[in-house]
């Protein structure tokens, strides 16, 4: 499917075309190729369309509704994170209020 080439390219195939291309990471870029490839594959072997732009686009949708649910995981993590750490400022806050009450208190009966 790829083969190697000089000076940071690379020559991938992706649904039987060649593309030579150029990058930092020529294996990063080759797996990206693999990916489209085998999206476009399989999008090819659920439909009937044989017209090339048509199953690319249909895989660049499929990709991208895989990048936005991947989104919507991640901010829900780290919206939770988020929540967590204001939770925790808001009790430490609280905290330092009562022990600073302690320790005045104790200033008051010492």
């Amino acid at each position: 499917m790829t083969e190697p080439a000089s000076d940071n390219s690379i020559t991938v195939d992706i649904y039987d075309q060649t593309y030579n291309l150029r990058g930092q990471d020529t294996e990063y870029i080759r797996r990206l190729a693999e990916m489209v490839d085998g999206k476009m594959r399989a999008v090819a072997a659920h439909g009937k369309t044989v017209d090339s732009l048509r199953v690319a686009v249909l895989a660049a949708l499929n990709l991208a509704d895989e990048l936005a649910a991947l989104e919507q995981k991640y901010d829900a993590i780290t919206g939770n994170a988020r929540q967590s750490q204001n939770s925790i400022r808001t009790r430490a806050h609280s905290l330092a209020g009562l022990l600073d009450s302690v320790l005045e208190e104790g200033r008051k009966a010492g």
